[in-house]
């Protein structure tokens, strides 16, 4: 059972009669009053209880799931989605595509794959503040060969920026990929960086020391 209407003197009481019946908590529903109640006259005439209908929670790994499968079955490409890891109580939830075509999926530097991710987290967490799922969309281990790389242009930047004495500016990239660029660097001596510019064409500037 994933939804009932209950009744009490108080919509707490017919909350609390809501959960004992559906087995579950508070932070684990949507609740819809359907009739506010009151103690009548003197609290003894007239009173009428509180209505309200309980509803579970969608599942959000599942929903994630269905969101990215309808979006990638709208593309008609013969990929598959899958889950790659999840636990019932974790924030994050990865899916992974596989298949032919990958390539049309992941976009220019990934850029294809952040627009279904931004999409992703747009659909799952959009009027839900409290219980914020962070959806990471991934295709064959695209990710971390795309962390990879970047680690390498960080380094191999840093020894350039090291050898001429002057600052090294890279191209303009997302969030997460500046983040590796200075997370990388972040505990050479030699070198510092920061970066420059408003979204979507911030980039990181690699400075010697």
């Amino acid at each position: 059972m994933n939804e009932i209407v209950t009744e009490g003197k108080t919509v707490d009481v017919a909350l609390e009669e809501a959960l004992q019946k559906l087995s579950t908590t508070r932070e684990k529903v949507e609740v819809e009053v359907l009739e506010e109640g009151n103690k009548g006259f003197l609290g003894i005439i007239g009173g009428k209880d509180a209505k309200i209908r309980v509803k579970k929670k969608e599942d959000k790994h599942k929903k994630a799931l269905n969101f990215m499968n309808e979006l990638i079955d709208k593309m008609n490409l013969g990929i598959t989605v899958e889950e790659l890891e999840s636990e019932s109580n974790s924030e994050q939830v990865v899916i992974n595509l596989t298949g032919p075509n990958l390539g049309i999926v992941i976009g220019r530097r990934g850029k294809t794959l952040d627009a279904l991710q931004y999409l992703a987290n747009l659909a799952i967490n959009k009027y839900d503040d409290d219980d914020h799922l962070r959806v990471i969309i991934d295709a064959e281990g695209y990710r971390e060969r795309r962390k990879e790389t970047l680690q390498d242009l960080a380094l191999r930047l840093a020894s350039k920026a090291k050898n001429k004495g002057k600052k090294v500016v890279l191209e303009p990239m997302p969030p997460h990929e500046r983040m590796i660029i200075h997370s990388t660097l972040q505990d050479d001596p030699k070198v510092r960086t920061h970066s420059e510019g408003q979204d979507p064409y911030r980039k990181v500037i690699i400075v010697a020391q």
